[in-house]
């Protein structure tokens, strides 16, 4: 097997309906971009609240893909 070479990225995915939408949300970005995704790791959840509601859920989250060779 090749040696291979990995980068890691953080993102952060946001939705109005759930933690699993935004991290959903900021992978389809990412493979809009990006190609070859391996892993994705939520690191972090959050919400943002205004009036006392939550008015998003943050998911922030590591993705690593594969560097391709020229």
């Amino acid at each position: 097997m090749a040696e291979s070479v990995y980068k890691v990225i953080e993102l952060i995915g946001t939705s109005t309906e759930s933690w699993e939408k935004a991290a959903a949300a900021a992978v389809k970005r990412a493979s809009e971009s990006l190609q070859d995704l391996r892993i994705a790791e939520i690191s972090e959840l959050d919400m943002q609240i205004k009036d006392g509601k939550i008015e998003a859920y943050r998911a922030k989250i590591k993705v690593s893909f594969k560097y391709k060779d020229n």
